[in-house]
């Protein structure tokens, strides 16, 4: 190391001289030293959202040497991605997905770069609830990247929360044919197969419910018809259809919600166990302003005896 020249010596011995009359006008301040050293950017434990230049000049001279458009594609796709994953972990998810769409948007060459910018958007975009653009992501990711594990692991946890069970199982396999033993594709895999057959098992219950209610509803609309009850219904039929064609029409186009009480709107006709019609009743009296509703009335029963 070369030695100071005396001259160095005393310029330095001057300098400091001046501080035994002088106070030092640059430093920080006692009170408020905390607040000032954040503000060099060296120093900061967050960066601002917004960088005004007036008030950190510095932070804004390393911005724009940051997002230097002259730079090369991959380098600024690159600085977007880092942007990302910093909101990403802060939970600032809209801003995550805003930073890796900067980054696709500078269409580097490196497939693998866009790869990990789509899936990493994909996660962001998972973690806003918005699992069919998540899911589009890392369709994409996919593409240009086909042995992307963590685009198969997005890809299954947004088919599960589409609730495409069988789509889960397939891309959990897909993903297992690349590594066999990875842990997090294996614990997917079981749980989309348990919900897949629960969802299975649910559709079937339903069928049957179904076919059941279907069966009563057919048996009730033909016992009406049998006993020659006409039931209203001004949407159905025209005058150019005989009598006939309206009675079809009429069984088959006839809704049992149309037989429901504003009232009460879980009563409904049935059948009970004789094979009596049981109705629910609704009795106005116009003079009073007043009305009675009875729920389950059989057709075998008397007035005088529910009033």
């Amino acid at each position: 190391m070369a030695s100071q020249s005396p001259e160095d010596e005393d310029y330095m011995d001057a300098f400091m001289d001046k501080f035994k009359t002088e106070k030092y006008e640059g430093g920080f301040n006692e009170d408020t030293w905390e607040e000032e050293i954040e503000k060099i950017p060296m120093f900061m434990k967050k960066v601002p959202t917004e960088i005004d230049p007036e008030k950190n000049p510095d932070l804004a001279c390393l911005q724009a040497m940051i997002y230097d458009e002259d730079r090369p594609p991959e380098d600024q796709a690159k600085t977007y991605k880092d942007d990302g994953n910093y909101y990403f972990k802060e939970k600032k998810y809209k801003q995550a997905v805003a930073s890796y769409t900067e980054g696709l948007k500078k269409k580097c060459s490196n497939q693998e770069v866009n790869a990990i910018l789509y899936t990493n958007r994909a996660a962001a975009q998972f973690h806003l609830g918005n699992h069919r653009s998540a899911l589009n992501d890392v369709i994409v990711a996919r593409k240009l990247k086909p042995d992307h594990l963590k685009a198969f692991v997005r890809g299954v946890l947004c088919h599960i929360e589409l609730k495409n069970f069988s789509e889960a199982v397939q891309w959990c396999d897909n993903g297992l044919k690349i590594d066999p033993k990875e842990k997090q594709l294996l614990e997917l895999r079981t749980k989309a197969d348990k919900l897949k057959r629960a969802k299975e098992r649910d559709a079937r219950k339903a069928r049957l419910k179904e076919k059941k209610q279907l069966s009563e509803k057919e048996v009730l609309l033909r016992a009406i018809k049998d006993k020659k009850i006409k039931i209203f219904n001004p949407h159905c039929g025209s005058s150019d259809e005989d009598e006939e064609d309206r009675e079809l029409k009429h069984l088959s186009e006839l809704s049992l919600a149309g037989l429901d009480s504003e009232i009460a709107v879980s009563s409904t006709v049935f059948l009970n166990e004789n094979g009596n019609l049981v109705w629910p009743v609704l009795i106005l009296y116009p003079e009073y302003g007043q009305t009675d509703f009875i729920s389950a009335f059989n057709e075998e029963s008397s007035f005088t005896l529910k009033m």
